[in-house]
């Protein structure tokens, strides 16, 4: 999943670089209002994460704009303000959450989540495809009875698989929202697409995994469904 911060403090914005990255997310930043408006409007995000106080243009503007554009990419405003009317423009203005400064980075990793979880495409808190169960929350995994350990890039590349079963999704969409832009050719989606083969399909029967030639990667058919883990 890939985080957009549009932050102009280093240290702020290093703080939710590592934070974001150490929880498996793809991190891009702009450090001013204008560079992080083309970003968001250039360019996919499951995630936003806006300051207020911005040079050239503050967070509030650009929320407004974003949203008067038709982009429904949540959006975690960030601020030093604390009134609560400053809270309460941010959400009139299209905001999903509104965190203030200084802010537990465990708390903003759990609201970056709760919004991917809750997004545009409503995507389910808990996903199953088939007998295969993905728990975004604890990242619990499970195919039938038997529980899978995933690392961190293991589970972003099969989050993002689950949440559109059946699609054909294609490496470089994969790049860019489970790695990063800087990684260059197709062939670290093909060792880790063998990485979860090798833990979710094994030697079952039933592949759920499965290469379309020339276009991509498709995880099982149909569409995500809730589960509660039993």
């Amino acid at each position: 999943m890939r985080v957009l911060a549009i932050e102009d403090e280093p240290g702020v914005a290093d703080v939710l670089r590592r934070a974001l990255e150490d929880d498996g997310f793809v991190f891009d930043l702009a450090e001013n209002g204008i560079d992080g408006m083309w970003k968001a409007t250039e360019n996919a995000y499951d995630v936003i994460v806006l300051d207020i106080m911005l040079p050239d243009k503050n967070g509030y503007l650009i929320c407004r704009e974003l949203r008067q554009s038709g982009i429904d990419t949540p959006i975690l405003m960030l601020t030093g303000k604390h009134g609560e009317y400053d809270h309460a423009e941010g959400l009139d203005l299209g905001a999903d959450d509104y965190m203030t400064k200084p802010f537990s980075v465990i708390v903003l990793l759990a609201r970056v989540r709760a919004l991917i979880r809750r997004g545009p495409s409503s995507v389910p808190s808990t996903l199953q495809v088939d007998d295969l169960l993905l728990d975004p929350g604890t990242r619990f995994c499970r195919r039938g009875d038997t529980e899978i350990e995933l690392t961190r890039r293991e589970f972003s590349l099969l989050r993002y698989l689950m949440c559109r079963p059946g699609q054909t999704i294609a490496k470089d969409e994969l790049l860019t929202h489970v790695w990063n832009d800087e990684i260059e050719g197709s062939d670290v989606v093909r060792v880790y697409i063998g990485y979860l083969r090798k833990k979710i399909d094994g030697n079952n029967q039933n592949k759920l995994i499965h290469t379309m030639r020339g276009h991509g990667y498709r995880l099982g058919c149909g569409r995500p469904s809730p589960s509660t883990f039993v």
